[in-house]
C-alpha cells in the first residue's frame, strides 16, 4: 500500500471513529470512565490502569471512588484496603491516591506542573519529566508496583515507549467527540503516539514503522509518519490505527 493510500485511510477512519458512540460499554475503553468525570486526575488514574484485558480495566476502574482524591489520607487506606490490580495490591493503590490527592491539595492542577517544563523546548518528554518526578517527591512509598504504575522518571534518551502516558496527554490536550481538552498549554503537534502492540504491528504493515524494536525509537517514527499526514495533529490518527489493529481488520 503507498503512503498516498494509507493516508487517505487513516484520514477516513479517523473521521469515521470520531463519534461519542465508538466508546461504549459494547465497545469499551478507559477514555469511557475518563469522559464521565471530564477530571485531569481522574483521568490520569484511568489512563495508568490502562494495561491487561480492557473489560478488566473498566471493571476496576468502575470500583473506585474518585471523590477519595478530595478525602484525609486516612479515610483513602481504609476505603481501598481490599483493593487490587494486576500489579498493583492494596498498598500500592492507596499510595497512588494519596499521592494524587496530596498534588491535587498543593496546586491543583497537573497541568501547570506538566506545561512549564513542556514548553522550555516544545518537548512533552520534558514535560513528562517534570510530571513524574514532581508525584515520586510527593510521596516517599516505593514498591515494584507503585513504580510500574507511575513509570520510570525519562532519562535524556528514553527507551520506554510511554504508552499510557502519551495517551494521557492525548487525552488531555486534543479536543474532540473522543479527547476531553482539558488543558490548554500544549500543542497538539508535539503530541507522540500512544504506541501499544496493536498500533506497533500495525504501523509496521502499513509501512509506518521500520523499526523491529516496540521502544521510545518506535514512537518518534510512527509520528514523524503521521506528522506527514497532519503536521499540526498527527496523533488524530492513534485512535484509529487503534480500533483497525484491535478488530484485525488489516493484522
Amino acid at each position: 500500500m503507498t503512503f498516498e493510500k494509507v493516508a487517505n485511510l487513516l484520514k477516513e477512519e479517523a473521521l469515521k471513529r470520531n463519534q461519542v458512540e465508538e466508546i461504549s460499554p459494547n465497545r469499551p475503553d478507559p477514555l469511557m470512565v475518563a469522559s464521565r468525570y471530564k477530571d485531569e486526575f481522574i483521568a490520569l488514574i484511568c489512563a495508568l490502569f490502562a494495561y491487561g484485558n480492557v473489560p478488566a480495566i473498566i471493571k476496576f476502574l468502575e470500583s473506585l471512588d474518585f471523590s477519595l482524591l478530595d478525602a484525609d489520607e486516612s479515610t483513602i487506606v481504609l476505603a481501598l484496603e481490599h483493593h487490587y490490580y494486576r500489579f498493583q495490591n492494596a498498598k500500592d493503590i492507596q499510595a497512588f491516591f494519596i499521592t494524587l490527592a496530596r498534588l491535587k491539595k498543593e496546586v491543583g492542577s497537573l497541568e501547570p506542573i506538566f506545561v512549564s517544563a513542556y514548553q522550555k523546548h516544545s518537548n512533552v518528554m520534558d514535560g513528562l519529566r517534570a510530571l513524574l518526578t514532581y508525584l515520586y517527591d510527593s510521596n516517599a512509598y516505593r514498591s515494584r508496583g507503585y513504580q510500574f504504575l507511575l513509570g520510570t522518571i525519562p532519562s535524556l534518551t528514553p527507551q520506554s515507549p510511554y504508552k499510557r502516558w502519551h495517551m494521557y496527554l492525548r487525552w488531555m490536550v486534543r479536543k474532540d467527540h473522543l479527547d476531553l481538552g482539558l488543558w490548554q498549554g500544549v500543542d497538539t503537534k508535539d503530541l507522540l503516539v500512544p504506541l501499544d502492540t496493536h498500533t506497533f504491528f500495525l504501523g509496521k504493515k502499513l509501512g509506518l514503522i521500520q523499526r523491529k524494536s516496540y521502544d521510545f525509537k518506535a514512537v518518534l517514527e510512527l509520528s514523524h509518519a503521521l506528522k506527514k499526514i497532519d503536521p499540526s495533529d498527527p496523533v488524530k490518527y492513534d485512535f484509529a490505527l487503534y480500533r483497525l489493529g484491535q478488530e484485525k481488520i488489516l493484522l
